[in-house]
């Protein structure tokens, strides 16, 4: 297909895993596979490099920003430092209710992932 990008072998992505694939951060949260644009609107940290938290959303790798997965909207602004500005978490999160991250889907095909 030729707007799709290939993830990986499918048996690579296991639960709590999150991995490159080209403009998207591929992941899987309990068996659900996910796509959704890698750079974190705060402050454009790839979140490939991100971890997936208990309640499956995806953690920015900088500053612990969350992001739900299913809509691309974070959860929860930016930590350290940036959780002491009064009204930049909430600013942030209102961002990604306008522009939340972007979304892919993610399809298997003979063992191999893509996103489309």
């Amino acid at each position: 297909m030729p707007n799709e990008v290939e993830v990986g072998p499918a048996s690579e992505l296991t639960p709590g895993t999150v991995k490159r694939a080209g403009r998207y951060a591929v992941g899987n949260v309990d068996g659900e596979l996910f796509a959704v644009t890698r750079r974190c609107r705060h402050l454009g940290a790839d979140l490939s490099n991100g971890s997936i938290d208990e309640a499956g959303c995806l953690v920015c790798p900088w500053h612990g920003a969350k992001y739900d997965v299913r809509t691309g909207r974070m959860v929860r602004g930016p930590q350290r430092i940036f959780a002491k500005i009064p009204g930049f978490g909430i600013f942030q999160k209102a961002l990604t209710r306008v522009l939340p991250l972007g979304r892919g889907r993610v399809v298997e095909r003979d063992g191999t992932l893509y996103v489309e």
